[in-house]
């Protein structure tokens, strides 16, 4: 099964909590986690079948640009997203926390 990533990047952890959360009832994906980029940017992380991340960035993207931004000089949370199908190997050795692989008990995330 090829696996890929998908990231989306928002402003603010309430924001990122929602589009984590649309993104894994979305579709069949994985959440990875999330990096904190900088201040208040974080990346939420998901991987799975390619077709299936997707969807969820889909998703999260749609999520993202619905939620109201609450100061003036921000018009939205969504900053940016991106789909990485096949990631290469190296990519592992990066980011160590991110298994591109399924490991044991995957099945449980199942839809």
């Amino acid at each position: 099964m090829p696996i890929a990533l998908g990231m989306v990047e928002v402003l603010g952890h309430p924001p990122a909590l929602a589009v984590a959360d649309v993104m894994v009832k979305a579709a069949r994906v994985t959440l990875v986690g999330y990096e904190v980029v900088s201040g208040a940017r974080l990346t939420i992380i998901v991987r799975g079948d390619v077709s299936e991340v997707q969807i969820a960035v889909a998703a999260g993207v749609e999520a993202a640009k619905k939620i109201p931004a609450q100061s003036p000089k921000e018009k939205t949370l969504y900053l940016s997203s991106t789909v990485i199908p096949r990631p290469h190997e190296n990519l592992e050795a990066i980011f160590p926390k991110m298994r591109f692989q399924y490991g044991d008990g995957w099945e449980r995330f199942l839809v």
